[in-house]
Order: C-alpha cells, then sequence, then structure tokens
C-alpha cells in the first residue's frame, strides 16, 4: 500500500506541473541532467520527429534492435492508460517502483532557475532509468517540435523526422518550412537522417539543415522505397543497400508500410552501429511490432476499434483505412476532440463514412464541450447524440450496434487511452 501511495503521490505531482503549461528551451534539461551525471551520454539513441506515425515507427525501431538482441529503451509520448507506457526496456513498461525511483532521482536534481515542466521530469526520467538499466539503445520520440524539445538534449547517431503537417501553429510557426525547421533541429553533426516528408518546402528545409550539419539525407520514395503486394501488410522493400522481398507487418493500415519503411531504412543505417542487426531479425522484429491505440480492434461483436487519429492528416489515414475495409457496414463513430483541432475539417472527412456519431470529451480541460461539435456533426450525419461519459458513449453505441456492424472511437489520445481503460477493466469483471 505504501508503494501505491508513493507512486500517486509521485503522479500527482507530476500531473499538477501540467497546469504551467509548455515552455520550449534545453537550459532546465541541461541543468537536471548534470546533476544528475548526464544519463543521456551513456547509451546510443535514435532521434524520431514528425507530425504523425512517430510512435510506430519508433516502436518498431525498438522491436528489431531488441529482436537482434540488444538491450533497448524507448520513449514516446503521450500515454494511454498507464504513465508507464512512456518508458518502456525491451518493450516491457517500466514497474511502478522503478517510477518513484526515477522521479525522486529527478526531482532532487531540479535546482534550476526555472522548475521544470511535466514533459521535462518525464524525459529526465525516462533517461535516467535508460542510463540505469544499461541499455544499449534508446529510441526517443520528441514530444512538440525538435529544435527546443526537451529531448533534443541528446546527440543521437540517427535522426528520424517523418512526415510534416500544419500543427501546434502557435509555437512552432505558422507555415510548413517554419515547423519543418524546428523538426529539423534534432540533425546533429553527421549523424544520417531519414524522412517520409512529401512537400517540397518541407523536404528543401531538411536537406538544407543535413548539409548544414554535414549529415547524409535519405528521402523515402527517393533513396527507399516499397512495393505493396496484394496481401494486406506485405511488401518488398528496396532499400538504400538491399532488396527485402515479402516482407510483414502486422499493424494495420497502409500507411504502415510507409512507416515500416522509414523503420527498415533506420535497421539498415544503424548496421553500422548494432552488427548484430541482419536481415532475419530485422524482418522478425518488424512482424513483432505492435503499438496501441492505433487501428488496434479491441472488440468483438460488434468490431470495435480505436485509433489515435487527432489532426487533419491522421484523419485522413483513419477515412481511408475504414472505406477500404469496411465497405457497406454501418459504422458507429465516438468521438472527443481537444480544444486546438479543426475538428470541422476533420468531421467532413470521417463522418460521411458513418451512420452515427456519439459525440463525448475526454476528463481534460482541453476537451471541446461536445455540444460545440453537434451542429457541425448533425450537418454531416443525421444521427448525432451527445454522451459526455466515455464508458456511457460506448455502451450507448454497442446498444445501438448489431453485431456485424462497426464501433470506432477516436478524435484524440485521450479519448482512446479511456476507451482502452473502459474495456480493460470490464474484461477483468
Amino acid at each position: 500500500m505504501k508503494a501505491q501511495n508513493d507512486y500517486d503521490r509521485c503522479l500527482d505531482t507530476m500531473y499538477a506541473l501540467g497546469r504551467f503549461g509548455i515552455v520550449l528551451g534545453l537550459s532546465t534539461m541541461e541543468t537536471i541532467l548534470e546533476n544528475l551525471g548526464n544519463p543521456h551520454k551513456d547509451f546510443k539513441s535514435i532521434h524520431v520527429a514528425g507530425t504523425n506515425g512517430k510512435g510506430s515507427v519508433a516502436s518498431s525501431i525498438a522491436h528489431i534492435l531488441h529482436g537482434a538482441g540488444y538491450k533497448t529503451g524507448l520513449y514516446t509520448s503521450p500515454h494511454l492508460v498507464s504513465f508507464n507506457e512512456r518508458i518502456t526496456i525491451n518493450n516491457v513498461n517500466i514497474s511502478n517502483d522503478e517510477v518513484i525511483e526515477a522521479f525522486y532521482a529527478v526531482e532532487a536534481a531540479n535546482t534550476g532557475e526555472r522548475s521544470a515542466t511535466f514533459f521535462e521530469i518525464s524525459t529526465a526520467m525516462a533517461f535516467y532509468m535508460f542510463s540505469k538499466k544499461k541499455v544499449d539503445f534508446a529510441i526517443i520520440e520528441t514530444g512538440m517540435g525538435g529544435r527546443l524539445d526537451a529531448t533534443n538534449i541528446i546527440s543521437p547517431v540517427l535522426s528520424i523526422v517523418t512526415n510534416i503537417s500544419l500543427e501546434h501553429k502557435s509555437y512552432l510557426g505558422s507555415t510548413l518550412a517554419e515547423i519543418a525547421g524546428e523538426k529539423a533541429g534534432i540533425i546533429k553533426h553527421k549523424a544520417p537522417v531519414i524522412s517520409a516528408a512529401t512537400q517540397d518546402s518541407v523536404i528543401s528545409v531538411i536537406r538544407k539543415t543535413a548539409q548544414e550539419t554535414s549529415s547524409p539525407f535519405y528521402l523515402y520514395r527517393h533513396n527507399f522505397k516499397v512495393r505493396r503486394g496484394k496481401e494486406a501488410g506485405v511488401f518488398t522493400y528496396y532499400g538504400i543497400h538491399a532488396t527485402w522481398h515479402n516482407v510483414r507487418t502486422r499493424l494495420l493500415g497502409r500507411h504502415q508500410v510507409d512507416n515500416a519503411a522509414l523503420a527498415l531504412a533506420a535497421s539498415e543505417l544503424l548496421m553500422a552501429h548494432a552488427p548484430l542487426l541482419n536481415e532475419q531479425n530485422i524482418r522478425k522484429g518488424l512482424e513483432s511490432t505492435t503499438w496501441a491505440g492505433r487501428l488496434e480492434i479491441i472488440s468483438q461483436n460488434p468490431m470495435t476499434l480505436v485509433d489515435g487519429a487527432h489532426n487533419l492528416m491522421s484523419i485522413h489515414t483513419l477515412s481511408q483505412y475504414l472505406k477500404e475495409t469496411f465497405s457497406g457496414k454501418k459504422i458507429t463513430l465516438v468521438t472527443g476532440i481537444l480544444d486546438d483541432k479543426a475538428y470541422s475539417a476533420m468531421f467532413k472527412c470521417l463522418l460521411p463514412l458513418c451512420c452515427r456519431v456519439v459525440l463525448t470529451r475526454a476528463k481534460t480541460e482541453r476537451s471541446i464541450d461536445p455540444n460545440t461539435l453537434l451542429p457541425v456533426a448533425r450537418a454531416l450525419c443525421a444521427d448525432a447524440t451527445v454522451i459526455d461519459d466515455i464508458p456511457e458513449a460506448i455502451r450507448f453505441a454497442e446498444s445501438k450496434s448489431a453485431g456485424d456492424d462497426v464501433i470506432c472511437i477516436s478524435g484524440s489520445l485521450y479519448v482512446v487511452g479511456e476507451a482502452k481503460a473502459f474495456f480493460n477493466e470490464r474484461a477483468k469483471k
């Protein structure tokens, strides 16, 4: 009981820091990490930035490296159900006791002029734990942007910029080129960089940054590419140095083949630092990759899937998957949106595919009141209902759905997290 109380107290203290918002800059991280003995210098790191796909790519690389025999850390955000999900070692969440230990170590080191934010604390905790557990490699996902992100204290052996769209404009800039400049800030001297960017203005910024840092630059569809097979998730990879046929990812959606291509290109380049990597364990690692909350089927009869799509780019991807996979099926959408999202454009893309929408909201002050969403939703889908509570919204959707219908829960990772917690609790009964 004492350990649980300590764990809860640590998380309560950290979550309370959220009210101070987001502060970009590295000086506070530098102080904390110096006080901790610079744990981020004790392992090789891979840095992943971008708008969408960061988690899938990072998780794939972690599974590949672990499968090859390397002790591997993975730091991602946000979590869905438990804070521990943010920090994994060999694809296993750290324990509550390890959360407590890492928090107290970082709290004692938090002596700078400005107290650390929630994200800075959790990032330092990850570095502390990766060092203590003596990981060989750590895959680090940025929180926001890149150049001034708390994670950008590392000197990675490889940088990845997945793709870029307009997001967090008040922090990162109002144009794609400005946002690209922030994301490209993770590129370090002579460390290779991989990207799946498609816009000329974005590619130009990343290429220029790579040239300025003497970093080899590899662009998806130019320096490496894929050809999809007839079976979903199966493809041929035409790589930087190798060609691999009949590669498979178990992650759902056409976009996951694109993410897999980035992970495979990363694996090719990591062979210089990880001699145990070979085609066989790269294939096995990719195929073993899971990534919770992204086109994840969590229940049957009716089939229920959750997807953390929360911006226009990811909503387009979700819509494409629903259209291709569930054509002719009745789809009920359970959705809640955060206050910085273009919900009208998101709804125009997704709601025409649905026969019913249930508007809800996650337990965060950033959630939009679903009654605000209702007029926009009703203009696109006549059967629109507001149910604030997520478990109640899910139960309502189930009551209105036949066994061969589909329920899709999306709009925010916070909504997906609460949905997964609901299904987890119900499974225990």
